[in-house]
């Protein structure tokens, strides 16, 4: 598969996932859905990487880095993210989360020795100043109270999860762990310490069997987690974390696109020079070259 339609498949489905999350909202706690989302779609690449003879042998070592993706990538990012939106609007969650691709390039450089290009640093800040005007009006309108600074600092936390969790998948890649493999013991381990989480916490391990609440948590787990998660990560691997993370920017576009058809989200001048820019940003950011 080449790397635009890995990249296209990735913001696509992580794009229509938030109109899905809609439909988990309500019975269940969110926690709970995480942990179902995450148990589902392990059980799928596990038993897909068993039926297809792949090596599931691996060092302790090896588990170890894959336990650490999977408690950044696929825990504490998912729980610190639910937890800040709380606090914040949607919209404000996305700014906020927004700047993963600037964290990635800074820690990527600092911990894990990721050259800083200079051309995807300029179109990250580019998509993220993007994001922000689309999400103007919420801008505006936030309130630095105690719990909405809570909520900025909850979101911030989160998007430093996924930060981790994207490093250190690239660093088990360049390590020699398979992707598939990686993912599959990397959700096993999220879903671990997310029931983990929710059994301190005393969340409630209720289910909802409406067909919405079920046929977004099978949409959740089969293409916004196992497939598109595979497509990112091998992105990741391919074109590096710098560049593959500026699909964070994108998917809020693709999410207020379908706003648009099914919610009835009303288009401003603000928000279009904002899609404007993210796309820009986006140009420098795929760019070959220095």
């Amino acid at each position: 598969m080449t790397n635009l339609l890995l990249y296209v498949v990735t913001v696509f489905f992580w794009g229509t996932s938030w109109l899905a999350i809609k439909f988990q909202l309500g019975v269940v706690a969110p926690e709970i859905s995480v942990v179902y989302r995450f148990a589902l779609a392990a059980l799928i690449m596990v038993v897909f990487c068993m039926a297809t003879r792949r090596a599931m042998r691996f060092t302790a070592r090896e588990h170890a880095f894959m336990a650490v993706q999977g408690l950044f990538l696929f825990c504490t990012n998912y729980v610190l993210i639910y937890l800040g939106s709380q606090y914040l609007t949607s919209g404000l969650v996305a700014v906020a989360f927004s700047s993963v691709t600037i964290m990635t390039i800074i820690v990527g450089a600092l911990l894990f020795g990721f050259p800083i290009r200079p051309r995807v640093a300029v179109g990250a800040i580019i998509g993220m100043a993007g994001i922000s005007l689309v999400f103007w009006p919420e801008i505006s309108a936030f309130d630095l109270s105690q719990t909405g600074t809570l909520g900025l600092v909850l979101s911030l936390a989160g998007t430093f999860s996924a930060t981790m969790g994207m490093l250190t998948s690239a660093r088990n890649q360049r390590a020699g762990i398979p992707v598939l493999q990686n993912n599959a013991y990397s959700m096993a381990y999220g879903f671990a310490f997310i029931t983990l989480f929710s059994l301190l916490a005393g969340r409630p391990f209720n289910f909802d069997m409406s067909v919405g609440y079920v046929g977004s948590l099978i949409y959740l787990a089969v293409f916004a987690t196992v497939i598109a998660f595979w497509s990112y990560i091998t992105l990741l691997g391919r074109i590096g974390p710098d560049r593959a993370s500026y699909s964070a920017v994108l998917f809020p576009i693709v999410a207020l696109a379908l706003s648009t058809m099914f919610e009835g989200f009303m288009w401003t001048g603000a928000a279009m020079a904002g899609v404007a820019l993210v796309l820009g940003g986006n140009v420098l950011v795929l760019a070959k070259g220095k």
